[in-house]
């Protein structure tokens, strides 16, 4: 599955990104908890450089608490700073400050010592779209300085934002890859609505995703859809049976995998099927 998907503005904002890099001491990288890896891009070390980083696991809410204990200490180990928010109700958000001005102490100390008192600090947050970047912005700025929007490429242009007296966000188009190398990318941002579910057939991505479920989160299947899944038990079985359960039958008692694939993904955006994260560290580990 090879998924172009690369508009001309991408090339203009990973051009914009790299000028803009020198304007501020640390590269904030907005991510989805629930697929840290998916919802990278990885453009972005390239880009940062050697530029002191914070991971925003946002939607942590949304994800498995031990998954991002987990995900915490992977990016901790890399050096970088980590930040679990929730920023659709602001939850984290407000240790955003505090988090920032420890991983710059030894910086904010030079400029200190060199008398640059007062001199804020600036921070570039990235994120590929829908990842809730703007929201978080608009959540440490109290106010709504981004636009956002849940149509990728809704924010453009040079924005600075102030979040307090001696910091200074730079907010940034959202960036996409070029296209997905591997099938999985794909797969993991259309469940989790951060690309259209149009990639592919509702009912494939829905078999998918109770595949993965199954394997991963498999008594969240017995609890909400009364369903065991058998192990390797292919996804077409898995959403008739949930189709079953729920009682989504048509006429000559076929199940409507249809409704059925469109009921999951709902309950699995909303939060309803429970929290989950899809990838662990161990995938990462290849990187």
């Amino acid at each position: 599955m090879d998924i172009q998907w690369y508009p001309g503005h991408m090339t203009k904002t990973r051009r914009q990104i790299q000028a803009d890099l020198k304007l501020v001491d640390l590269v904030a990288e907005v991510i989805d908890a629930r697929i840290p890896l998916s919802s990278r891009n990885p453009d972005i070390d390239e880009l940062a450089g050697e530029k002191p980083r914070l991971i925003i696991l946002n939607r942590a809410d949304q994800a498995d608490p031990v998954m991002n204990r987990a995900w915490g200490d992977w990016f901790r180990a890399r050096g970088w700073a980590v930040l679990e928010t929730n920023a659709r109700d602001g939850k984290g958000v407000g240790q955003f400050p505090a988090v920032i001005r420890q991983a710059l102490r030894e910086k904010i100390e030079q400029w200190k010592a060199k008398g640059l008192v007062g001199r804020p600090v600036r921070v570039m947050v990235v994120g590929i779209p829908n990842v809730g970047k703007s929201t978080f912005i608009n959540q440490a700025a109290r106010k709504k300085s981004a636009k956002a929007g849940n149509r990728p490429g809704v924010t453009r242009g040079k924005q600075w934002v102030s979040v307090d007296a001696g910091l200074e966000l730079l907010d940034t188009p959202g960036i996409l890859w070029p296209k997905f190398e591997d099938e999985t990318t794909a797969l993991h941002l259309a469940f989790t609505g951060a690309v259209k579910d149009e990639i592919m057939d509702r009912e494939t991505l829905a078999c998918r995703l109770v595949e993965l479920l199954a394997a991963r989160y498999p008594q969240a299947l017995a609890e909400r859809y009364k369903v065991e899944p058998a192990p390797d038990q292919p996804g077409w079985e898995l959403l008739e049976a949930c189709g079953r359960k729920r009682g989504f039958l048509v006429s000559g008692g076929e199940v409507d995998t249809e409704r059925m694939s469109r009921v999951l993904l709902d309950e699995y955006r909303s939060g309803k099927l429970g929290n989950f994260t899809l990838e662990t560290p161990e995938e990462a580990a290849h990187d």
